[in-house]
């Protein structure tokens, strides 16, 4: 991290911030980072400067990501602006600088707003689509409660990580004595240190399920629709459990989920965490990335892993010492329908929005299994290279037709030079698809595919003419 020698920053409440989640006193701080208690008190109350030495001394004692720590709570603060877009604040102003104010200095309270918005948003929604006269319920309790506890940690579970390399070394270890590869060392581990069989069954027995654990018999049963990435993955899925279910259990328990349906399904999201980790360790899947530039096909051929399985995993590459390029990710059906967000910092949808049809995620239905690329600009004038393609869902009933999801992936701008899928483009002069969020919170105008007007912007409706859009209307 650069920080130049007149630069003052004052990061009082964000170094308050990580010394009470460190469960340290000022005392215990001040000695650990070799200054006096008051020294450290004038800084956490934005009386003195950090220096950049202090700085440095921060990341060395306690492996803190400073341009993370400098960077604040940009994406928080883009929250905190849509949440103050809604009609019920009209009349009432939020500048940017007085949301990142209360971010730095009260973030407990800002973090009550958005919990306590989105819990009015939701009882709000539920009223209108009990008249008639609303969306859609929103996807809320246990899935939404996961969601956000996912993204606060930035995608990103070191000890995890940690556990998946140790076990994928020791499956590596024992593969080339047999001459083979993952899924039969996994079997042998699972058959020799558990007592666990597995065995592939037709459709019709397993009916709904594609992989299911009988403790009694001691079988992992999986159903034959898996393909060999899918089946490689319900086997490091389940060695995930039975090696690490304690780890796992303490992990969710930590997290302080509601009730037992969201520690439930936490649970499952972690051990899809490990068993992504299982599959494609951080330390080699980090380097293969960097070495294809992060071309999802060599990733998929080099770890045995499906399009999605990579994807997702090219999220969680936040490791200080190993940072991958930050990718966001959004997984969306024909329907529009999101059931995956997942990003490691800065985001350009929020929880409110992200179904803009400018962006050709949505687009990436007419050329199934073709990557798809566009580089666009958000309503706050940020840019975006991103690339998407279509994927088929697991465990396909009759009713489905194949390539019904979209992956669709992210990073800054600025990232993108580092990308096989950016290459033959000029990313000095790019040209960009002015995008945004949700219709009904969007002010883009005119545009053709709007399909709602703003919800805080009255009609301008005119029978003497004719937008290109279909709701035009008044701007403030």
């Amino acid at each position: 991290m650069d920080v130049a020698a007149d630069r003052k920053l004052f990061l009082g409440a964000r170094l308050k911030r990580l010394r009470r989640d460190l469960g340290l006193t000022q005392t215990a701080m001040a000695a650990d980072l070799a200054v006096s208690p008051s020294y450290l008190n004038h800084i956490e109350r934005n009386q003195r400067p950090v220096s950049a030495q202090l700085l440095l001394r921060l990341a060395e004692t306690y492996d803190v990501d400073l341009r993370q720590l400098n960077q604040g709570g940009e994406a928080d603060a883009a929250k905190l602006g849509e949440v103050f877009s809604d009609p019920v604040f009209k009349g009432l102003t939020a500048p940017r600088h007085e949301l990142l104010h209360l971010l730095d200095e009260a973030p407990g309270v800002a973090d009550a707003l958005l919990r306590l918005y989105r819990a009015f948003d939701d009882q709000r929604t539920r009223a209108r689509a009990a008249v008639g006269a609303g969306e859609a319920l929103t996807d809320d309790s246990p899935a939404e409660w996961v969601r956000e506890y996912v993204q606060s940690r930035g995608n990103h579970f070191p000890e995890l990580d940690t556990m998946g390399e140790a076990l994928a070394e020791a499956l590596a270890a024992d593969a080339p004595a047999h001459g083979d590869g993952f899924e039969p060392a996994a079997r042998r581990r699972l058959a020799a240190k558990h007592d666990l069989a597995v065995r592939t069954l037709p459709a019709e027995v397993m009916v709904e399920w594609t992989r299911r654990f009988d403790p009694h018999r001691r079988r992992l049963l999986l159903s034959e629709t898996l393909t060999p990435p899918s089946r490689a993955f319900a086997l490091a899925y389940q060695l995930a459990l039975v090696e690490h279910g304690a780890a796992l259990n303490g992990l969710v328990e930590t997290a302080g989920a509601p009730d037992g349906p969201t520690r439930s399904l936490l649970k499952v999201a972690l051990t899809n965490t490990l068993a992504g980790a299982i599959l494609m360790p951080y330390g080699a899947f980090q380097q293969a990335a960097e070495a294809s530039a992060y071309d999802l096909a060599r990733l998929q051929a080099r770890f045995g892993v499906s399009y999605e399985q990579a994807a997702h995993r090219l999220t969680t590459l936040s490791r200080p010492s190993a940072r991958g390029v930050p990718f966001f990710l959004m997984r969306v059906d024909q329907a529009g329908n999101i059931s995956k967000r997942y990003a490691p910092g800065a985001f350009p949808f929020s929880r409110f929005g992200g179904a803009c049809p400018r962006w050709r995620l949505h687009s990436a239905f007419r050329t199934p299994g073709r990557i798809v690329t566009q580089i666009i600009e958000t309503p706050d004038g940020s840019r975006w290279f991103t690339f998407a393609r279509t994927v088929e869902r697991q465990g396909q009933d009759g009713f489905s037709e194949g390539h019904d999801l979209a992956i669709g992936l992210g990073c800054e701008l600025r990232h993108a030079h580092r990308l096989a899928y950016a290459r033959g483009l000029d990313l000095d002069r790019p040209e960009a698809t002015p995008i945004g969020a949700a219709c009904r919170l969007c002010h883009r105008h005119p545009c053709a595919e709007r399909a709602a007007a703003p919800i805080d912007r009255p009609l301008a409706v005119d029978d003497w003419a004719k937008s290109v859009s279909p709701y035009p209307f008044v701007d403030a």
